[in-house]
């Protein structure tokens, strides 16, 4: 399969302009009809914008993989649709269809097919999003709307790669609370961690963790992964209840120590002491995968999470995911879903 002449063993995790993404206009009381590829480039809207002033809008996160077997297949992107109604739901964007999302993805990936960074040096990043564009000075839903998708090859997600994080517990900010949006994708909730990611930065840290707005004894999340903890065979991680993102990641891995690996999972609060005495600890998401944390500081005191090091039971998680995703081991859940045979 010819591949675009890209550094791919030094390819970074960030934007690659590539041929083309998909482009749709969307009105309140009508279904998704239209749309197509489109070169990629910038897009021209009003400053009046609902999604500029207001923050209406949505948005998904999946990858593409070049597999062993010589392939280019998608992981559980049905779950990515599911996850993009609801989003789009609770801020009233006119609902996309999983039929519609998956058509609109895979034309977008297939003709961006070799960009796809080949077998085990990276992934293609596709990013679906869903957007008010009519101009508003008052506070309401947008009458109009694009949904586009576009994608670009990446490398790991941290910089240093996959290696135990260093992580600070956040005291002084919250990333959403009951009630709110936490559990959308919605654009607005990533900006909420800026601030705090950057001072993290900028202190060392790799990322932070935020504590439940209700519970601040309780870890919630951090600012684009879940978390887990490993006590002896009980892998606990914090329930779902409003505040924090269903990541399709977190219910993969949750699968896979279930029915693969016999551990027991608790979803439930996950005490902060909890976590700082664990064996291991680790994150995941599309972008991390399974990473895993090494260390956690708190009010100035710095935590080992067991060795500091990869933790057996993390490692094996992120290989049995990983050899699913690459289908370098068989699909038992049938989650590989193949744009290329």
């Amino acid at each position: 399969m010819k591949k675009q002449n890209i550094d791919w063993e030094n390819l970074k995790f960030e934007v690659l302009p590539t041929r083309s993404m998909w482009q749709a206009e969307g009105q309140v009381g009508n279904a998704w009809a239209n749309g197509g590829l489109i070169p990629y480039g910038k897009v021209k809207m009003s400053p009046a914008s609902c999604v500029m002033n207001y923050g209406q809008g949505v948005f998904e996160g999946l990858k593409a993989y070049h597999t062993a077997k010589d392939r280019i297949v998608l992981f559980r992107p049905q779950m990515n649709a599911k996850r993009m109604g609801q989003s789009t739901q609770r801020i009233c964007i006119p609902e996309i269809t999983e039929d519609y999302f998956l058509d609109a993805v895979g034309q977008t990936v297939s003709d961006n097919i070799d960009f796809v960074p080949p077998y085990k040096q990276g992934s293609m990043y596709i990013r679906p999003i869903s957007f008010g564009t009519s101009p508003s000075i008052s506070v309401g839903p947008s009458s109009d709307y694009l949904f586009m998708v576009f994608v670009s090859p990446v490398g790991p997600y941290f910089k240093d790669g996959v290696k135990p994080l260093h992580l600070i517990v956040s005291e002084q900010y919250h990333r959403a609370a009951p009630k709110g949006i936490g559990n959308a994708k919605a654009i607005g909730n990533y900006s909420a961690s800026l601030l705090p990611g950057s001072k993290a930065k900028a202190a060392g840290f790799n990322e932070v963790i935020y504590l439940k707005a209700s519970d601040e004894t309780c870890v919630e999340e951090m600012g684009s992964a879940n978390l887990f903890a490993l006590t002896g065979n009980i892998l606990k991680t914090p329930q779902l209840g409003g505040s924090i993102l269903p990541g399709i990641t977190r219910d993969s891995v949750i699968r896979i120590a279930k029915e693969l690996m016999g551990l027991e999972v608790i979803e439930g609060d996950l005490a902060i002491s909890e976590l700082i005495n664990a064996d291991e600890v680790f994150c995941t998401g599309t972008a991390v995968v399974v990473t895993p944390i090494g260390f956690v500081t708190k009010d100035g005191a710095k935590h080992t999470i067991g060795s500091g090091e990869f933790g057996a039971i993390t490692l094996e998680l992120r290989k049995t995911l990983l050899g699913i995703q690459r289908e370098e081991i068989d699909d038992t859940f049938g989650w590989v879903y193949p744009i290329t045979n």
